[in-house]
């Protein structure tokens, strides 16, 4: 049997290019796709130095533009005759608070982080059903733990991981196994790709300047000592090659300790004493 095929989105940098080399390792027929492939040179290094680079292929795929999702999506079952797994990695962080950002700009991250996942799921159901597949997400700890000035950025990983818990059980009786994975803090060029400088931040903050100040700086401290991209990548490749995955999966100890405030947490006390600790 020729190898199996994965569709891996969001692979330019950080844990999604991790994931695409962990794969091909792994012995799928990777397709990584990002929305400039234009990026592609570090994938393509890292994919020579493991010598996997016949097992990759990048393709371009914008995840808010449904068009290139289909496109995307059905040539690569058109080149390989079948599509065995998808990764939704592609995401995009957001900091900020609403009474100092547009709608549109909440609308934005709900765009990428929410129905981009939908886009693609939406057009590989179909194959991963023929395929008896996987769908695997990657959300993040804010999916289960909302974060101050992370508003919109948990909204969408809440979102998702709500539409996939709801999905898992239906597409369970048509074949296709459903996961969600959380990574807490990864030491990624994510956070950097948020933009935000500190110092300007915080003086445009206003009244919210205190509470933003202490929490840059609690979460400059926590990703100090961060996950690397390449170990939560390889929970995702695990997850991948899993005969019996489990429908949510975190990267580390620190991630499952975190989500389990949440699970034990039955008035919310819990959680807000927490994250109101980060704001002082």
């Amino acid at each position: 049997m020729s190898a199996p095929t994965v569709l891996v989105t969001g692979t330019s940098t950080g844990i999604g290019l991790e994931i695409a080399v962990g794969a091909a390792r792994a012995g799928w027929r990777t397709v990584a796709t990002m929305r400039d492939p234009g990026r592609a040179d570090r994938l393509r290094a890292a994919a020579d130095a493991a010598g996997v680079a016949d097992l990759i292929e990048v393709r371009r795929l914008d995840v808010v533009d449904q068009a290139t999702v289909a496109a995307c999506v059905a040539d690569v079952v058109a080149t390989h005759g079948r599509l065995d797994a998808v990764v939704n990695n592609a995401g995009v962080g957001h900091v900020g608070t609403l009474e100092q950002e547009t709608v549109g700009e909440v609308r934005a991250v709900m765009e990428v982080n929410f129905f981009g996942v939908l886009h693609v799921t939406r057009a590989a159901l179909p194959h991963l059903r023929a395929a008896q597949g996987r769908l695997i997400t990657v959300t993040s700890v804010g999916g289960l733990i909302g974060q101050p000035f992370n508003e919109a950025y948990c909204a969408a990983k809440f979102a998702v991981e709500g539409f996939m818990e709801s999905l898992a059980p239906v597409a369970a009786t048509v074949g296709i196994s459903v996961t969600v994975v959380e990574p807490g803090a990864v030491a990624s060029e994510f956070v950097a790709n948020v933009g935000v400088d500190p110092e300007a931040a915080v003086s445009a903050a206003g009244a919210y300047g205190p509470a933003l100040r202490a929490y840059l700086q609690r979460t400059a401290g926590a990703f100090a000592a961060a996950q690397s991209p390449a170990d939560a990548a390889a929970v995702v490749v695990g997850t991948l090659t899993d005969p019996e995955p489990a429908p949510r999966v975190q990267t580390s100890p620190a991630a499952r300790r975190f989500v389990g405030v949440k699970l034990a947490d039955l008035d919310g006390l819990g959680v807000t004493a927490l994250t109101a600790g980060w704001l002082r």
